[in-house]
């Protein structure tokens, strides 16, 4: 309760302020039946840990802001608002810009200000929830920034773009549309002017990186970014998909009973422990290598074409190892 009576407090000087009525300790005293040391803390308060641009002004007797363009935070939440702040803070681990992060941090501070709920601090919040990510791309910070200025503003980019199978450096002119980070790597899809459609582009693939003066104009036909992702990212993409049938040995096949693989996945628990799955793919590369992540520990039921694929990988290996 005294938190928010200070915050009212806080409110209505900042309001005096923002209206050129010069407030001071002993108008804001006056106001709230508080002391003057009360109220001076108060103003300090505003200052230092609200970052208020609060500056005296000698000859009106009064304060007045140096950027008047100053707001106060938004500061009451509930529970569950809260929480989500405190999850969001600790999945920003996934963010390859350090300001960004940093700049998540100094808002929950500001929260943290008026708790009255929840952690009592930052740190029980990094000791109690961790992220961890293994083979993502590494992206640089200022090209991360820089990509999600660009996708805010509507700004077109100028970039350098290495493609790995190609082995080659082009340059394209882009204009941001979605910001994707797909299993840890972070992926900008893009309509480009060289290819003339959408493309999608790695981040950690952009050697360079400006902005382009000027309006681009998109092109109607092209599709809408949600069809893109499903056509192109994950297991189970495009319109003709294929299904696949799986046998995952006892030893494995409890793990496999939590996992989610498709929306409309059956699962089925046969008399040895052994669990079949089956799903629709449209694609077999991607899931050619999840299947080889198990080993012995799974076997391929159909289609034929993926049993084959999964044998042959099978003597490569059988070759390198012998």
């Amino acid at each position: 309760m005294a938190k928010k009576l200070a915050y009212e407090r806080y409110c209505w000087f900042h309001g005096q302020v923002k209206d050129g009525r010069f407030p001071n300790a002993t108008s804001l005293a006056e106001r709230f039946e508080i002391s003057g040391k009360q109220a001076q803390r108060d103003i300090e308060f505003m200052r230092d840990r609200l970052d208020a641009p609060l500056v005296y002004n000698y000859f009106k007797r009064g304060y007045e802001y140096e950027d008047i363009s100053y707001e106060l935070p938004p500061v009451w939440f509930n529970e569950d608002e809260l929480l989500a702040l405190c999850l969001a803070l600790r999945l920003s681990v996934i963010i390859p810009d350090r300001k960004i992060k940093d700049s998540l941090r100094a808002i929950l501070k500001k929260f943290f200000t008026f708790r009255t709920m929840g952690p009592s601090h930052l740190e029980e919040i990094t000791e109690k929830v961790s992220v961890k990510n293994i083979q993502y791309y590494r992206v640089n910070d200022v090209i991360f920034r820089k990509v999600v200025s660009a996708l805010f503003e509507n700004q077109p980019l100028r970039i350098t773009y290495y493609t790995p199978h190609k082995s080659e450096i082009t340059e394209r002119v882009i204009i941001p549309l979605h910001l994707l980070c797909y299993m840890g790597s972070w992926h900008l899809i893009s309509f480009c002017t060289m290819r003339g459609g959408l493309r999608d582009f790695a981040l950690s693939r952009i050697k360079t990186i400006e902005l382009v003066s000027g309006e681009i104009t998109l092109p109607d036909s092209i599709p809408s970014i949600k069809e893109y992702i499903r056509m192109n990212f994950g297991l189970f993409t495009g319109d003709n998909s294929i299904e696949v049938g799986l046998r995952f040995s006892p030893d494995v096949s409890k793990w496999i009973s939590e996992q989610i693989w498709h929306a409309t996945q059956e699962v089925s628990l046969n008399p040895d422990g052994s669990l079949g799955l089956k799903f629709p793919v449209s694609d077999l590369r991607e899931i050619r290598r999840e299947i080889l992540k198990y080993g012995a520990s799974v076997e391929v039921l159909y289609p034929e074409e993926l049993r084959q694929e999964i044998k042959n990988e099978i003597k490569k290996l059988g070759k390198l190892y012998r």
